[in-house]
């Protein structure tokens, strides 16, 4: 691989290689090469293979070079660069530097000739093309009033906030206080039981009666009660100095509502030696958080 053709060769072929891969593979949003790892690892071996096959090209070249009649080096590489001079000719179009005298103008400044060129036609393709964009530009958005890119953000901000608030509904782990509701499935009841029995049981006892901390199973609450008060209070923590500690760096918002709602469930104990009332009767569930 010692000459330009060779290399822009490779590179052609792994964009090919790449675009198809990219097109075939459904990979969603995340690129396949990212997605798959094997994919990149094909990508790898496609490209050592591809140098491979170039470099035994060269060196078949240079034993056929080697073993033929001497060649013009000059002549071979300005046959190897022919087409792309040939294009660069096209886009510049200018005077060769042989016949500069026949453009050549009476405009002289302190010794600097002015050359009578045309423009290059990539510039006046570049310029016809953008004229084209304009026209068609303005017709779309001034006339037809199609939406512009304002309009275009207020619809993709509109459907994404839709769109989050569907998946906030089904988001275990979005859960806050605010959004939080009573489980009653009794997988959830279960989980939360495996969870105070783990954590809480310490202060509060396995029938929810209380310790060091309140009885969970009356009807008076310290923080409030209903499962958005318990979820709030489980999460934050207690009373500063004096509760318990907060748990939502121990525990996901999902294994916070689960735990929370079968605190709720404990109402329906009745412990013989539970700890005397604290906190004041909670009776509404949909007031605000205390």
């Amino acid at each position: 691989m010692r000459t330009f053709t060779s290399y822009l060769r490779v590179l052609l072929i792994l964009t090919v290689v790449f675009i198809l891969a990219e097109y075939f593979i459904d990979s969603g949003d995340i690129p396949a090469f990212i997605k798959y790892p094997e994919v990149a690892l094909f990508l790898g071996l496609f490209v050592v293979l591809l140098i491979g096959l170039e470099i035994m090209i060269a060196a078949m070249n240079s034993i056929t070079q080697a073993i033929s009649p001497q060649k013009d080096l000059a002549q071979e590489k300005e046959h190897e660069f022919a087409w792309f001079k040939k294009i660069v000719d096209k886009l510049m179009d200018s005077t060769p530097l042989e016949k500069e005298a026949e453009v050549i103008m009476d405009h002289n400044y302190d010794g600097i000739q002015e050359l009578d060129n045309t423009l290059p036609p990539w510039w006046k393709y570049g310029f016809y093309a953008s004229i084209v964009f304009a026209i068609i530009y303005l017709v779309r958005f001034e006339i037809l009033g199609a939406d512009n890119q304002y309009v275009e953000l207020e619809k993709e901000v509109a459907a994404a906030t839709i769109a989050i608030e569907e998946y906030k509904k089904t988001a275990k782990d979005l859960i806050d206080a605010d959004n939080v509701v009573l489980l009653t499935e009794a997988s959830d009841l279960k989980a939360g039981e495996g969870i105070y029995n783990t954590l809480c049981v310490a202060c509060h006892r396995m029938d929810g009666g209380g310790g060091i901390g309140p009885n969970l199973t009356d009807e008076y609450w310290i923080l409030g009660g209903g499962i958005k008060n318990i979820f709030n209070t489980i999460s934050e923590g207690g009373r500063s100095g004096k509760g318990m500690v907060s748990w939502k760096q121990s525990l996901k918002p999902s294994e916070i509502q689960q735990v929370a709602s079968y605190v709720m469930s404990l109402s329906a104990n009745n412990p013989v030696d539970g700890k005397d009332p604290e906190g004041e009767i909670w009776n509404d569930d949909s007031a605000a958080i205390e």
